[in-house]
């Protein structure tokens, strides 16, 4: 219990939302989920604590505008659906978070801010002002130039691994995933009435990839390796990571209070 505690002091937090959080299961978009997130996330920057926000959804959010019966198969028209969801996304983040009083700012990243020691640092100056300045940046992949994500070639895996590199790069105490799941499971779910939800998680172990569907594998429970990748490069980095269920937006201020809930993945700078 005791690492759980020392979530309550995590100062600086980096929140990832999947598309599966934002959206109703016909498309279309959860207002009443997003302005509860934004409710939340308010609360907490009004705390005194730093927020950004990984945000995934731009593709769903623009064929719900586009009124198309279904996600574009070719990726010159998913990108050209992400650039209108993209704007709408933040059209509606800006709305909702001002309503609160919080001013946001859009960055949209590419592999290459990882890559590039002169653009990584740039990325994380402008990090560094938005926070100190209680802006919230509300982070994307630029799915209108890369083709990682929207190709699922080297695959960002819904943002989870971009959150990941977002909370190394502002060296975030937190970063929490919400999911449309509770936790990390020791199997599937879906699939064994007897999977049991792991509380903490110390070390990634070739056996806990394996319950994820295997390290080979780009599909996994639900999405788990990209999470289980997510986890691997937070935890390295000396960040706490907890995946939660984000049905209930206020759960985030049950892992800021030190509840049990979802799971915790424990950086190597705790032990």
């Amino acid at each position: 219990m005791g690492f759980r505690q020392n979530l309550k002091d995590a100062n600086r937090i980096v929140v990832k939302v999947g598309t599966s959080t934002l959206t109703y299961e016909n498309g279309n978009i959860n207002l009443n989920r997003i302005e509860k997130l934004t409710r939340v996330l308010s609360d907490i920057v009004n705390s005194g604590k730093e927020v950004a926000l990984v945000t995934s959804g731009a593709v769903a959010v623009g064929v719900n505008k586009l009124k198309l019966n279904e996600k574009p198969e070719s990726i010159r028209e998913k990108q050209a659906v992400a650039s209108i969801g993209q704007c709408e996304l933040m059209h509606i983040y800006s709305k909702f978070f001002g309503e609160y009083s919080h001013i946001v700012g859009q960055v949209l990243l590419t592999r290459d801010v990882v890559e590039d020691d002169h653009i990584r640092e740039n990325v994380c100056n402008t990090f560094e002002t938005l926070l100190e300045k209680k802006i919230i940046p509300i982070v994307n992949e630029n799915d209108t130039v890369a083709i990682d994500e929207i190709e699922n070639i080297v695959r960002f895996g819904d943002n989870d691994n971009l959150s990941a590199i977002v909370a190394t790069l502002v060296n975030a105490d937190l970063l929490i995933i919400l999911s449309d799941i509770d936790g990390f499971y020791d199997s599937d779910p879906r699939s064994h009435e007897d999977a049991k939800l792991l509380s903490e998680i110390e070390k990634i172990t070739p056996e806990l990839e394996e319950c994820a569907g295997g390290a080979g594998s780009n599909l996994g429970t639900g999405g788990m390796i990209t999470k289980l990748s997510a986890a691997k490069t937070a935890i390295k980095a000396g960040v706490n990571m907890v995946l939660a269920n984000g049905s209930e937006p206020s759960i985030l201020l049950d892992i800021l209070d030190g509840k049990e809930v979802g799971t915790l993945f424990i950086s190597s700078f705790e032990k």
